[in-house]
Order: structure tokens, then C-alpha cells, then sequence
């Protein structure tokens, strides 16, 4: 009787032992199974990211012809203006020393004009009479001319200087700056009663407002050296603008530079995007942005994440399963990748499983 308790007691046992290591192991290869990931068709873009900032293409510096203080202004920062509509009014500030003189150099010249009229007549009729020869009479007559000359200059100088106005042949220079073409006041510079200094051609003169073209845009920011030999103008461009993460602009590469420069420690080439308008989207001078500039792109591919395949010895592999608890590597071609997905040029199908790599486990 004892001898078929041990006996039962230890069929117990084994019958235990062996559920143990029979269910252990099947949870453990539960654990352990790989989890795969499926071959897709999609598309893999290869692109290059520049930094940089949306800028007008044009973008103008509005100057003053006269000198004075501001008078009145007609529009405001952001206001669009049409070529020809007036800007700003200045009003002529001359010292009194300036004044005076001026007035000073309209009467001398008047002096010599009149005295030369005097001696015109005396001069007329001894050419007629053949008492002098015709180069003499030529001098007078050109230094007559000379005299009238003076004056005119002299009298528009007052004239500026008193009112901002004066027609110099077929120029008309007045106290009104107008905007030189159509576009948007970027921003302003002076406000009424500031002084304002003329341009002229030794002097670059007070930059009264910034005026552009919002209509064509340009992305501005540079490149890394490593991308630059990849590239060529003309491709086509994808623009995330910081302040507007919901839009996407396109845009076309229109120039690299050919000299680098360094930046935080890193060489970059500047480049230039041409924005032709963006639809229903509102783009601001000076907005932050990325530029993605798309080098290669295929559509309707096979692609499996890159992060599955084993690259060695010039060749690419992938885990499959042949049968459960069992895998073997496969030979594949691989083509385009973005980083994160890569195109299966040939060795898989669309719908085949491969396996993800095991963790490393961290003891």
C-alpha cells in the first residue's frame, strides 16, 4: 500500500514538472517572438533641410529728394500703396544763415544779369557796325548766357529751401515723397517732426520707410555642406513656416551660393528659394522657417522600415519566419531612403512579414 502512494505521489511530481517546463517554455516564447512589420507600398522622398527666413525679393528703401522736418504722413505700417501715391510731406527747416544766403546768391546773380543787359545793347550795336569781330560777340553772348544761368540756379535754391518745391526741366522735385512702386510699408523709420536728410550723390540720405512686393517672396537660410552636392536649382521645395505649422509652401531652389561659409562651427552654403505666391496662406517679412528641399522622390514603391534591415559586406538582410519558433536571414535589394523608411528594390513582395531586430536587454 505505501509502495503505490510513492509511486502516485511521484507521478504527481513529473506530471507537475512537466506542465511547468511545457507551459514555461510557451510563455517564454511568447515572450520572446519577434514582432513583425509588413512590406508596403508608399512613398520615399529623399530631401535636404535648409534654415532660414521668408524675405521679400524686393525690398526698397524709401528716401527724401529735399531736406526739412516731417510734415504729415498719409499711411501707416502694413498699408498697401500704389506707385505713385503719396507717402509723407516734409516741411523745409533752413537755418536762417541758409536763408539768408540764398536770398543773398539770388540777388548777385541778378546784379551781374542786369548789368550785362546794359552792356548788351552798346555790345549789339558795335557787332553791327562791324566793330567787333563775331568770337567776341560770341563771348558776350555766352557770358550773358552764364549770367541768366546763375540766376535760375540761384532762385531754385531759395525756392527749395522755402517751399520743397521747384521743376528742374523735365524733374519735378516737391516736399511729397511717393511711393516708388506697388507694394506694402514693411515698416517706418521716422514719425512727424523728425529731421530728414536728402539723398544725393554723397550722401545716402534718411531711410524714411521700407517698402516690397509681397507677391514674390524668397526663403532665405543655408544649407549643410554635406547636402550641397546633391543639389541643383530648380527643385522643387517644401516650406514649414514656424508660425504656421498647419500650412506647407512650395517653392522652387533658385541659387547656391558658391562660396561657404562657418556657422556655430559648421560649414553651410547660403541658398535661395523662389516663392512664386502662397495660396490662401499669409506670409510676413522676417517669419522663421524650414526648407525641405525634395533631391529624390518615388512614388507607389515597396518599402519596409530601415530600421529591419542588416546591412553587411556591401549586401542588405532581413529576418523572415519559415516556420514557428524558427527564422532565417534574406538576401534583398534595397534602393531610395528617407532615414526612417527604404524602398525594396527586389526579394520580398507587397504583404510579406518580416521580422523586427531583438532588443538588446540592458542587465
Amino acid at each position: 500500500m505505501k509502495k503505490k502512494i510513492i509511486i502516485s505521489s511521484f507521478a504527481v511530481v513529473v506530471v507537475a514538472v512537466a506542465a511547468f517546463v511545457f507551459f514555461g517554455n510557451s510563455n517564454s516564447s511568447k515572450d520572446e517572438a519577434l514582432p513583425k512589420v509588413a512590406v508596403k507600398v508608399g512613398t520615399i522622398v529623399d530631401k535636404a533641410l535648409a534654415v532660414g527666413t521668408i524675405e521679400p525679393e524686393i525690398e526698397i528703401s524709401v528716401k527724401s529728394k529735399v531736406s526739412g522736418v516731417v510734415k504729415h504722413l498719409f499711411v501707416d505700417v502694413g498699408q498697401f500703396v500704389k506707385a505713385g501715391q503719396p507717402l509723407l510731406e516734409i516741411r523745409p527747416d533752413p537755418t536762417p544763415i541758409e536763408l539768408a544766403d540764398a536770398k543773398r546768391q539770388v540777388q548777385f546773380a541778378q546784379v551781374d544779369v542786369d548789368n550785362l543787359k546794359k552792356d548788351r545793347t552798346r555790345q549789339d550795336i558795335l557787332f553791327k557796325n562791324k566793330l567787333i569781330s563775331d568770337k567776341e560777340y560770341e563771348d558776350f553772348q555766352k557770358k550773358f548766357d552764364e549770367a541768366e544761368l546763375r540766376v535760375k540756379i540761384a532762385s531754385e535754391k531759395l525756392a527749395l529751401l522755402e517751399s520743397g518745391k521747384v521743376k528742374i526741366g523735365d524733374t519735378e522735385i516737391e516736399s511729397i515723397v511717393k511711393a516708388p512702386i506697388d507694394g506694402y510699408v514693411l515698416n517706418r523709420a521716422i514719425e512727424v517732426g523728425d529731421p530728414v536728410t536728402p539723398q544725393t550723390s554723397f550722401m545716402e540720405g534718411t531711410a524714411l520707410m521700407k517698402m516690397a512686393n509681397m507677391d514674390r517672396l524668397l526663403f532665405k537660410g543655408t544649407v549643410d555642406e554635406i547636402d550641397v552636392g546633391k543639389m541643383k536649382e530648380g527643385m522643387e521645395v517644401e516650406i514649414k513656416v514656424g508660425a504656421l505649422p498647419t500650412d506647407t509652401v512650395k517653392g522652387f531652389l533658385r541659387k547656391i551660393w558658391l562660396k561657404a561659409q562657418k556657422k556655430d562651427n559648421a560649414t553651410v552654403f547660403p541658398i535661395e528659394i523662389l516663392i512664386p505666391g502662397a495660396k490662401n496662406t499669409t506670409l510676413r517679412a522676417g517669419y522663421s522657417a524650414n526648407a525641405n528641399i525634395i533631391i529624390q522622390k518615388k512614388t507607389n514603391v515597396l518599402t519596409i522600415p530601415e530600421r529591419v534591415v542588416t546591412f553587411r559586406n556591401d549586401s542588405a538582410l532581413v529576418k523572415v519566419a519559415v516556420a514557428p519558433g524558427k527564422d532565417e536571414e534574406k538576401l534583398i535589394k534595397t534602393g531610395l531612403s528617407d532615414a526612417i523608411n527604404i524602398e525594396v528594390v527586389s526579394g520580398l513582395k507587397e504583404g510579406e512579414e518580416v521580422l523586427e531586430k531583438p532588443v538588446k536587454k540592458i542587465d
